[in-house]
């Protein structure tokens, strides 16, 4: 994204990655964009990032709410050689740590949506690989008409990070943590996440890494 003389007292334009256009009106003006799947507010000259609310966009099939989600990986050196780690994040409501992942939404591809929750939630960037596979879950958060049993089915990407954030989405409801993946295994709150977390090591042991 490329923003242009944001200086008041003219007509401004900002330029989006997916090459729209928003013309600005002088003095205080406020907008709502998403870019990579985020929304860019903007007021004055303060421009942020804002997660997306609610779930009318939100993906059902079959009973399930259709979930988007990854596992954030970097390789640290170490005597040893390499080291691989994963990102994990604290849950909103304290209970124990997960990986990025929320709802699927209608104007969204699958990886979009993995993009965006990595971004939101865990604040960081990177390239994204194959899907790693996708994983069933009972959640009663997520109970509600189109999902009155609570079904959740996740489709979990591995996500080589490149940019951490220092500001983000969701920075003042979750905290962040790097762990070796001996060590996240035990930090994972249920059985899905670990079997996600095993297909990752076995997906990225097959290809070369950096």
């Amino acid at each position: 994204m490329t923003v242009a003389n944001l200086v008041s007292g003219a007509c401004h334009e900002v330029s989006l990655k997916r090459g729209q256009v928003i013309g600005l009106k002088s003095g205080l003006y406020s907008f709502h964009k998403r870019v990579e799947g985020v929304t860019i507010d903007t007021v004055g000259n303060m421009t942020a990032l804002v997660s997306r609310t609610g779930r009318h966009q939100q993906r059902y099939e079959h009973g399930y709410r259709l979930v988007a989600g990854c596992i954030p990986y970097r390789y640290r050196l170490t005597g040893e050689g390499k080291c691989m780690e994963v990102l994990m994040i604290s849950s909103q409501r304290g209970e124990g740590l997960l990986f990025p992942k929320g709802g699927w939404e209608n104007d969204e591809t699958v990886e979009e949506a993995a993009c965006r929750e990595a971004l939101e939630e865990a604040g960081v960037r990177g390239l994204l690989q194959d899907m790693l596979g996708s994983w069933d879950f009972k959640s009663k958060r997520q109970q509600g008409v189109y999902c009155p049993e609570g079904l959740c089915r996740a489709y979990m990407f591995a996500l080589a990070v490149t940019e951490q954030l220092d500001t983000w989405p969701e920075q003042h409801s979750r905290q962040r943590q790097w762990f070796a993946v001996s060590d996240a295994i035990g930090q994972c709150r249920h059985d899905w996440m670990r079997g996600a977390l095993d297909q990752c090591v076995a997906y990225l042991a097959k290809i070369p890494s950096e």
